[in-house]
């Protein structure tokens, strides 16, 4: 995400204090309603739907509302969602790529143009920022479940892009189009993932001092504190 790891780092924290936990789970049900419309209800022969179940799994929302997302998918007078990307420029012309599950598209770009432009930025057009980004799969899975041998070699049979040791946990990169095929492959060794998401990451980071930085944190958190925004993503390189 935005300084990909610092950012990430910042959002888990302020998930797990978040007074809003309600939001944060309609988001996942959404998303798992979604999955399980579009394919199985079956999570092991639906990946997009065992990945989002994982998901809500990890912000430890409980069952019930999990099985109650998954039986949504069946009713006739659900609300159609769709996948939409928009793209647009925060200050100091930091690239953003902001990803919606929404039943209203003007909705959507209306409350995120309204963030935009009363922060100094500003809604583009589809493409404006996209080039600036690359658009791949994300593992992440803790040293202590495999060793660094043993993953690389997975990762690297299975046909991932790139391999890294961060920190306390390994980092898988793929093709977008190879992402649910890898992940299924490292399911058979490993049970947990930290992390596990297709995203937009930057070629190329802005660096930004501390206070550039808390003006850009605060505009990415309204953001993602809209309803229908799923994810955001930014070229900006926060300041620890």
């Amino acid at each position: 995400m935005a300084g990909h790891s610092h950012w990430a780092g910042i959002k888990h924290k302020k998930g797990r204090a978040d007074k809003e936990k309600s939001k944060i789970f309609s988001k996942l049900s959404r998303e798992i309603t979604v999955a399980a419309r579009l394919g199985e209800n079956d999570p092991d022969m639906n990946p997009r739907l065992r990945a989002a179940i994982q998901a809500a799994k990890a912000a430890n929302m409980p069952k019930d509302n999990i099985a109650r997302a998954i039986s949504k998918s069946e009713g006739s007078n659900e609300k159609n969602y769709e996948n939409l990307r928009y793209e647009g420029f925060g200050p100091f012309n930091i690239a953003l790529i902001i990803e919606t599950l929404t039943d209203n598209k003007n909705r959507s770009a209306s409350s995120i143009r309204t963030v935009l432009q009363k922060n100094g930025g500003r809604l583009g057009e589809s493409g404006c920022t996209t080039h600036m980004f690359y658009n791949c799969g994300i593992l992440h899975i803790e040293k202590n479940q495999i060793n660094e041998e043993d993953i690389f070699e997975i990762a690297t049979n299975a046909g991932a892009k790139d391999f890294k040791q961060l920190n306390n946990f390994h980092e898988i990169v793929t093709e977008k189009e190879d992402f649910y095929k890898i992940k299924s492959k490292l399911e058979e060794k490993i049970e947990n993932f930290l992390y596990s998401h297709i995203e937009w990451r930057a070629l190329n980071y802005v660096n930004l001092d501390n206070q550039q930085s808390k003006k850009i944190i605060e505009i990415l958190s309204m953001l993602e504190e809209l309803d229908d925004v799923q994810n955001v993503y930014s070229n900006a390189n926060i300041a620890n």
